[in-house]
């Protein structure tokens, strides 16, 4: 999921963050039975344009077409055919370079392209690093798909059960309240190195005793933002939360405020990016077998940041 959007006209958001907080048990509707064309099966012919590749993807997303998502193509155009695909989190220069070195023309980003949650560019349009940027997808003809509302509308939400998946924790996957994992029993401080470990993680953000023994674990990927997150903890009290990303001023203040009032309660912060990957990764997973001779790569756009 992406950052904080400017202003709650954000429906797309708004529906993710509904998801979490008052209407957890919707997790639980079975998924939808593929079917792209009558008698055509799950494998589709050769020669796909990204628009039905596209149609191909969100005839198994409950609802889909929502009248307003930002999932919309951030370039190129739905009629050009498909030579490959790539999912990623962010469309990073560096993602693009790739794509078009193994000749994939289509990517399937979860993130934002152009640094703002709706991908608006007039306020961008004298800025050397967009231009360039622009100017990379136009010269290797590559479309880019945002696929972030669809993907946590999918039952089960399809980045959760990514992070879920790559944690060895898929068993443990509750459709009736899917946030919530019920564990045997693990210290916080061996907890954040088995997450580091799992996920590929250099360095996560802590709050909590590391010798606290964690049992029921609340994990939201992403930054589903500090009201979502604290309204979860306040229904599940959970001994941990993981997240990607906080508000500094909401979430970590309510964990401190919460061990002050008495409770053991953690935080494990995995970083925005690094947290949903894994959700990329199992889309790669779950979209290749549906296409016959269309070769869909996962390129992991990686975390920004290094440690100082």
């Amino acid at each position: 999921m992406s950052h904080q959007p400017t202003n709650d006209n954000f429906k797309g958001r708004r529906r993710f963050l509904t998801t979490i907080t008052s209407s957890l048990s919707m997790l639980a509707l079975p998924s939808i039975s593929f079917a792209y064309e009558p008698g055509s099966g799950p494998n589709v012919v050769a020669g796909m344009t990204v628009q039905q590749v596209i149609d191909l993807i969100l005839k198994e997303i409950p609802g889909a077409p929502f009248q307003q998502t930002v999932d919309t193509l951030k370039s190129g155009n739905g009629q050009q055919v498909v030579t490959g695909i790539v999912t990623t989190m962010f469309s990073t220069i560096d993602v693009i370079r790739k794509a078009a070195s193994i000749g994939a023309n289509f990517i399937i980003a979860h993130e934002p392209t152009f640094y703002s949650h709706t991908d608006e560019t007039p306020w961008l349009e004298t800025d050397s690093v967009y231009k360039f940027k622009r100017d990379l997808l136009d010269k290797h003809k590559i479309a880019v798909w945002r696929f972030h509302d669809y993907w946590h509308t999918y039952r089960p939400d399809g980045v959760l059960m990514g992070v879920l998946t790559k944690l060895g924790w898929d068993k443990l996957y509750n459709s009736a309240n899917p946030p919530i994992i019920n564990h045997s029993g693990i210290a916080l401080g061996e907890l954040v190195i088995y997450c580091k470990e799992k996920l590929g993680i250099r360095q996560v953000r802590l709050i909590g005793n590391t010798s606290d023994v964690c049992k029921r674990i609340a994990l939201i990927p992403g930054a589903a933002g500090g009201r979502a997150q604290i309204q979860l903890l306040m229904k599940e009290r959970p001994d941990v939360l993981i997240v990607g990303e906080v508000h500094e001023w909401e979430t970590a203040e309510y964990i401190r405020d919460a061990q002050a009032s008495g409770l053991k309660m953690s935080l494990i912060v995995l970083g925005h990016a690094e947290s949903e990957e894994p959700g990329m990764l199992w889309l790669q997973t779950w979209l290749s077998p549906r296409l016959k001779d269309v070769k869909v790569t996962h390129v992991a756009s990686g975390n920004p940041f290094h440690e100082g």
